[in-house]
């Protein structure tokens, strides 16, 4: 008999690696074996291509005494999913003489069907664009996800629907060819929101404070009691924040598209992910035995909300350590490690107590209870965040403004948008590569765009050692301040922007 041979492609985490397909016929009794490390998705692939094979009107492999063994190579990578089927089926064909095509410069990806159709699968951004990097010059996708692939440049895309069809396109029977999918043009949405910071009144002190987070990248916890708004400030606060770049919106897509809940063909607003305060150390960082991306990953680029934040299970609490500092998550297995990227803004919500309502008439909570409730939070948590803000009970004569009188998200965006130009250019003048916001700065690029006139020098080192910050707070007050100095459109940091940063540093819980 004879031996062939195809390519297709699998992820682990957002790499991309390229899948060997050998398939191997000899005489004798039937037996069909799929080597090389395949979960039971794959293992189920053997009746998905016979039923494919012979309901497009070949033999299936199952109808001859023969022996088939299906490699798929690396041996010693974990293979996932039925993504492998349409390459083993074209291999298969090939090495049994029904089909003849040269698979070089090209990958196969999709499901089968039992009777021949290709369906949808997961994560084909970034496996295009794996295969792109790899040298591949084709790739035949499933139709349904065309429009996603598309946006990766230089390379063909072949939107298939059936095994026939991309049969007749390898063959050129009858002289028939699949047209390649148009490149897909990003498309701007609307930037509308079923929110604006015109809907919420009162509550400027916090405003302000996101203002400044949007425009800088800062993380930010708002305290208060129940109802007082922090929720709706925490959803009004996607609306202020700037649109993703081309870059951008490749990397989040893929993510999306890797965690299977991608609803679009691509994704241009900033992410905003909300998980419940009973979720999952897994499920919030990212993890399982082959490991995927958790929350703090799918807010890539985005916002990470974390409501009722005391109540997360402390290991999921001090998880964040990483993700706030380092923005990736780095997950380690028996089988290997991997890396996710985590760069997002946090905003974090909490009561004050564990009844909620604090210091007054309707609290219920003793000193002890209280204590408990503050220690939730550890030292190095508060130290990673860099704005406090105290959201307190709104009067009710500013409950009957109407919304017109607010300022709206659009213009609250004009300026977050100016001063993120602004640390752009800063950073592309001194040649600092990879950083967008000022909360990106290490100490060395602080020491290097950022000068400190004596007065300001004095007065950050005496708050700081009256408030016993360490220097990671203290080196989060210099680029909270330069934020709030580019919000005001000055070249350097004065006294009173100093002042407003120091202000954020100070918990009242």
């Amino acid at each position: 008999m004879s031996i062939s041979k195809t390519y297709s492609a699998q992820l682990s985490g957002l790499q991309t690696n390229i899948i060997n397909i050998e398939v191997d016929l000899s005489n004798g009794l039937h037996a069909f074996a799929i080597i090389g490390l395949g979960d039971k998705a794959v293992e189920e692939s053997r009746d998905r291509i016979s039923a494919a094979i012979k309901n497009t009107g070949y033999t299936s492999p199952k109808q001859k005494n023969q022996k088939v063994v299906i490699s798929l190579a690396p041996a010693d990578i974990r293979k996932e999913g039925p993504s492998f089927d349409l390459g083993m089926a074209l291999a298969y064909l090939s090495a049994s003489g029904d089909i003849f095509f040269n698979p070089d410069g090209k990958i196969f990806l999709g499901e089968l069907s039992l009777e021949g159709n290709i369906r949808k699968i997961s994560g084909v951004l970034p496996l295009v664009n794996g295969a792109h990097k790899h040298g591949f010059k084709e790739i035949f996708i499933p139709k349904e996800n065309a429009e996603e692939a598309a946006l990766v440049s230089g390379i063909k895309i072949y939107p298939v629907s059936t095994l026939d069809e991309i049969i007749s396109h390898l063959i050129s029977k009858n002289g028939y060819k699949i047209k390649t999918q148009k490149r897909t043009k990003i498309k701007f949405d609307n930037y509308k929101f079923d929110i604006d910071f015109n809907n919420v009144h009162g509550q400027e002190t916090a405003k302000r404070a996101l203002e400044i987070a949007a425009a800088g990248g800062h993380n930010i916890a708002m305290y208060g009691p129940p109802g007082t708004g922090k929720t709706m400030l925490a959803k009004a606060f996607q609306t202020i924040l700037t649109p993703l770049d081309k870059d951008e919106i490749l990397e989040v897509t893929s993510i999306h598209s890797i965690a299977k809940i991608l609803e679009k063909p691509f994704i241009t607003k900033p992410p905003f992910r909300s998980p419940h305060h009973t979720s999952s150390y897994a499920s919030l960082i990212g993890g399982g035995p082959f490991p995927k991306p958790g929350e703090v990953t799918l807010a890539h680029k985005g916002v990470l909300f974390l409501d009722e934040f005391p109540e997360f299970d402390r290991k999921v609490i001090e998880s964040l350590r990483q993700p706030l500092e380092d923005r990736s998550v780095t997950i380690s297995r028996a089988r290997g490690t991997l890396s996710f990227p985590a760069h997002c803004i946090l905003i974090a919500s909490m009561n004050p107590c564990p009844c909620g309502y604090g210091k007054g008439n309707k609290c219920k909570c003793t000193n002890y209870d209280i204590n408990n409730y503050k220690k939730r939070i550890s030292g190095p948590i508060v130290d990673r965040i860099d704005i406090w803000v105290s959201v307190s009970k709104i009067e009710y004569a500013k409950l009957a403004e109407k919304s017109s009188s607010n300022e709206s998200s659009e213009d609250i965006r004009k300026r977050v948008f100016e001063a993120q130009k602004t640390q752009k250019k800063r950073f592309l003048n001194n040649k600092i590569v990879n950083k967008k916001y000022n909360s990106e700065m290490t100490v060395s690029n602080i020491e290097k765009l950022i000068k400190l006139d004596k007065e300001v020098s004095e007065l950050l080192a005496k708050s700081s050692e009256t408030l016993g910050l360490s220097a990671r707070a203290y080196h989060k007050i210099i680029k909270l301040s330069r934020t709030i100095a580019d919000l005001d459109k000055s070249t350097n940091i004065k006294t009173n922007h100093l002042l407003e940063a120091i202000q954020y540093r100070q918990r009242d819980l």
